[in-house]
C-alpha cells in the first residue's frame, strides 16, 4: 500500500510490503512488534531496533508518537486521501475576519481606528468620501486591527485594502 507521510513537516512517500518500506525510494527490511498492554511497538528497519511509542491520535491520519523518546508529530495518509487533503487546502478561505476594502473609488476623510484597537461586528473603521457623499465603512467581523493601509486624504480605488483585522 502507497503512503504520504508527514514528519514534523517533511514529505515522504512511503510504500508498504510485506517484511519491507520502500521510503522515497529506498528499500528497508522492517518488523514490529507490540509490547502486550501498552502502547509500545518495537519497530526493526534493517538491523536497528526502535522504540516506538503511539499515545495521541490527534485527528484522522495525524499523530503524536515518540521514537527512541523524541517526539514527532506524523500525518500518515494513502495517497488518494493524501491527495483530497490537498485539493481541499489549496481551495480553503482564509481564516479570520476579512478586510476592509473600498467599495468604490473615492477619497478618505476619517479614520475612526488605529492598529491594535479591539471592534466589534458593525463598528465604523473608515469613512470615506465618494460622488459628494461621506460613507462610514463597517466591518463585518469582531476582531482585533493588525494594520491601515490609508490615511486620512488618500485617494483609493475600488478594492483597495484599507483595514486589516486579525
Amino acid at each position: 500500500m502507497m503512503y504520504v507521510v508527514e514528519v514534523n513537516g517533511r514529505r515522504l512517500n512511503v510504500e508498504i510490503r510485506d517484511g519491507e518500506a520502500i521510503v522515497d525510494g529506498v528499500k528497508y527490511s522492517t518488523s514490529m512488534h507490540a509490547v502486550a498492554g501498552t502502547p509500545v511497538r518495537l519497530v526493526g528497519v534493517n538491523d536497528a531496533v526502535h522504540r516506538v511509542v503511539l499515545r495521541q491520535r490527534v485527528a484522522r491520519g495525524r499523530y503524536r508518537m515518540w521514537l527512541d523518546g523524541h517526539r514527532y508529530d506524523t500525518e500518515a495518509l494513502d495517497s488518494r486521501a493524501r491527495a483530497i487533503r490537498d485539493m481541499q487546502a489549496s481551495v480553503a478561505r482564509p481564516a479570520g475576519p476579512a478586510p476592509l476594502r473600498a467599495p468604490m473609488p473615492g477619497l478618505i476623510v476619517q479614520l475612526r481606528v488605529k492598529v491594535g484597537d479591539t471592534v466589534t461586528a458593525g463598528a465604523g473603521l473608515v469613512v470615506m468620501e465618494a460622488m459628494k457623499m461621506e460613507n462610514e465603512l463597517r466591518t463585518l467581523a469582531a476582531g482585533k486591527v493588525r494594520a491601515v493601509h490609508v490615511t486620512v486624504g488618500a485617494a483609493v480605488e475600488k478594492g483597495a485594502l484599507l483595514v486589516e483585522l486579525e
